[in-house]
């Protein structure tokens, strides 16, 4: 503190005074003067402690349904139990062409009773996978429903008004949807995955139907 010419305190300017009262019985008063270096290096930490909690945390990792339980519902409850579909030879061919890559695996689990087949299937939208329940009545789609959605954008493709273009879509020519989907402005990309993610399972539960048809 210094005096100025008529007595009064000033304080110094080097330094700042925080004054908190206390509330209750003995009405204290509490001081602590901070240096503005020590300042700026408090709030230099909270900083570095908000990077570091954002780079552990998920920004955008959306569970909406466990594929246990959709597959549970597809079944009414009773689902059978999981079977193996190798992908070889020419259906690996028609997967990859459908994907635009080779598939991630050799073989897709897929569960089935009668004509009607229930799979649990990931593609990529942007950069992270979507994963994505589809079943499939007498070769058709019936249920086509984002399980889990981990982009930072194009999460609308799990709404109602989007995946409801699916119902009914069957394979047309050149393993292609016999309809047209109508995309979303921003989520050009995830569009692209699920409408692969169609082709593919029609194309995987006609193969497992009709093994000796191409």
């Amino acid at each position: 503190m210094v005096r100025s010419g008529g007595g009064s305190r000033i304080p110094h300017p080097q330094s700042r005074t925080v004054a908190a009262k206390a509330r209750g019985p003995e009405k204290a008063a509490i001081s602590m003067s901070l240096h503005p270096s020590l300042l700026r290096s408090s709030r230099l930490s909270g900083l570095i402690l908000a990077s570091l909690v954002m780079a552990v945390t998920p920004l955008h990792a959306e569970v909406y349904q466990e594929p246990a339980a959709f597959v549970a519902g597809a079944f009414d409850g009773d689902p059978p139990a999981p079977r193996v579909l190798w992908l070889s030879g020419d259906l690996r061919a028609r997967v990859s062409e459908i994907l635009g890559h080779r598939p991630a695996a050799l073989r897709v689990r897929y569960w089935a009773r009668g004509q009607r087949s229930a799979w649990v299937l990931e593609e990529i939208g942007k950069e992270k996978p979507i994963t994505v329940g589809i079943v499939i009545d007498r070769g058709r789609i019936e249920t086509l429903r984002v399980l889990a959605f981990r982009e930072s954008r194009g999460w609308e493709v799990r709404r109602p008004f989007f995946t409801d273009q699916f119902t009914g879509a069957g394979l047309g020519p050149n393993d292609a949807l016999d309809r047209n989907i109508d995309g979303i402005s921003g989520a050009t990309l995830s569009v692209r995955a699920l409408t692969r993610l169609a082709r593919m399972a029609l194309l995987l539960d006609r193969s497992r139907r009709q093994p000796d048809v191409p």
